[in-house]
């Protein structure tokens, strides 16, 4: 039997803008909401970092960033880390990658080249979108945000877009190989700004507004680094928030126009999979989300909200996933390339850093992770934006989320009975308990994936920490991955490694 998988990865689209997970049939994503019946949707699902670069250097290397080396956008994974297209092909499986990569370390749109391990003969990035257009006239309008009389103005099309470009390609590349086994990832930059969206879409968002119900929570006891970016966005927030009925809302009628556009170019892709390959395992994610003037702020950045960090994620598996499947289970993205490795029948090296979620995929009552981590360092190395570094290291257990601002304040909130995070509980003594056992798990999880940055700094906090010593700790070599590495050898004996701790002596 074929072994097929496509990966959809859209860019910056939190759960809360799908509509099978808000009951908002107003944000008009009817394809994903049929792909919703027709598989499995998981309702917890995280990304490792809430800013595009590191998210995808997660998807991509299965290593969280700060294994992996992407601290920040415009950096690339370190040069002896397989990324999964060269896993896959290296095995004889062919993978095809189509649209934003952001992952070669050079700009946004990325160098144009195709990297190793992916077919050439599809990659389609920022770059060749740009390259793609007629004239500079043409470039310059893919860079504006467009609304129905400047839309109608430029004559704009879905056949302009780099959404579109992307489902053609897709398209073809699924019927040109629907007789072998493949990976393909369908990376759609949209509804990522500038936000280009056609008719009927651009002009049917005018009047829509989006819930934002802890826009106007105050910030105090949260750290001051989300006081500093809710002032430098300010201006742009009042612009954006509309008072209605005693609620408060959101209005940008490109970002979500832009936003149905990308569910209609994946409904694109989606029929001719049913057509060439219906038995494939399609999953559909996105890198992150936006703020959207929760707690002041636009955009994403160092701060560990649901806004920014919980993501869709749906599959469809005939056969295997239950049609209309509801899923509660704790997945990450850091799952994906270990997932994707038992699906084709290969080895998962220890070296990886997450599991494979085959079995929730086939069953939702399975459990998956009983915690999920996610990090940040900084947005990017290009400019000092969002108060340039800003290490913070965060563990969720599904109720209780404990993040540790390393220059910063720290928090903890629940969930359950504060699902807009507006309740800074780290100095609750009536949390202490709950606060020092996920204090411990993120530690120790920093520790067994060689976090650069750790250190007993992390361990000693202004709410007190868990005790450690000022110098001195274990060494821990690197994971097997034998297919790429030797093994390391320990410094002591010069012999080979048995084991990934050892105590210095």
């Amino acid at each position: 039997m074929k072994r097929q998988a496509i990966l959809f990865l859209i860019d910056t689209q939190g759960a809360n803008c799908v509509g099978c997970y808000t009951g908002n049939n107003s944000l008009r994503t009817p394809n994903l909401d049929r792909f919703a019946a027709a598989g499995a949707r998981f309702n917890r699902a995280y990304t490792c970092s809430p800013v595009c670069g590191p998210a995808r250097s997660a998807i991509f290397t299965g290593l969280y960033p700060h294994s992996n080396g992407v601290f920040g956008n415009d950096m690339a994974p370190h040069l002896d880390i397989p990324t999964l297209g060269q896993r896959l092909s290296d095995a004889g499986i062919h993978a095809g990658y189509i649209g934003k990569w952001h992952l070669d370390g050079t700009d946004y749109f990325g160098d144009g080249r195709c990297p190793s391990g992916w077919d050439s003969r599809f990659w389609f990035d920022g770059r060749n979108y740009l390259e793609s257009l007629p004239d500079d006239h043409a470039r310059d309008v893919s860079r504006r945000f467009l609304g129905p009389e400047e839309i109608a103005e430029h004559g704009i099309t879905a056949e302009f877009t780099h959404a579109h470009r992307i489902a053609d390609r897709a398209r073809d590349f699924i019927a040109r190989n629907k007789d072998e086994d493949f990976l393909l990832v369908v990376s759609i930059d949209e509804p990522h700004g500038p936000c280009i969206a056609p008719e009927p879409f651009v002009g049917a968002f005018d009047d829509f507004l989006f819930p934002v119900p802890n826009a106007d929570t105050p910030l105090e006891g949260k750290p001051r680094g989300q006081r500093d970016w809710a002032e430098y966005v300010q201006a742009n927030v009042a612009r954006s928030l509309v008072k209605k009925e005693g609620k408060t809302w959101f209005k940008n009628p490109r970002h979500f126009a832009c936003n149905s556009f990308s569910d209609h170019e994946v409904g694109r892709v989606l029929s001719a999979i049913d057509a060439h390959t219906p038995d494939a395992l399609v999953i559909y994610t996105s890198d992150h989300g936006d703020m959207f003037g929760s707690h002041g702020l636009l955009g994403k950045g160092p701060a560990m909200y649901e806004e920014i960090t919980r993501i869709p994620w749906l599959v469809r598996w005939p056969g295997n996933t239950a049609a209309g499947a509801v899923s509660d289970a704790l997945v990450s993205h850091i799952d994906i390339v270990p997932t994707m490795l038992d699906f084709f029948g290969l080895p998962i090296p220890p070296l990886l850093q997450g599991k494979s979620l085959l079995a929730p995929f086939q069953d939702a009552q399975a459990a998956a992770n009983d915690v999920v981590f996610i990090e940040f360092n900084r947005f990017e190395v290009d400019h000092d934006g969002f108060g340039g570094f800003a290490p913070i290291r965060c563990v969720f257990d599904g109720r209780h989320k404990l993040a540790i601002n390393l220059l910063d304040t720290d928090e903890l909130y629940d969930l359950e009975t504060d699902s807009f995070e507006t309740r800074n509980l780290i100095d609750d003594p009536s949390c202490g308990e709950i606060r020092d056992r996920l204090h411990r798990r993120l530690l120790d999880w920093m520790n067994a994936t060689r976090d650069p940055l750790r250190g007993p700094h992390w361990n000693r906090r202004a709410w007190g920490g868990i005790a450690a010593s000022t110098w001195g700790g274990p060494t821990r070599p690197r994971p097997f991955d034998e297919a790429y590495y030797p093994r390391t050898l320990l410094y002591e004996t010069g012999k080979e490694i048995e084991r990934f701790v050892y105590e210095k002596r």
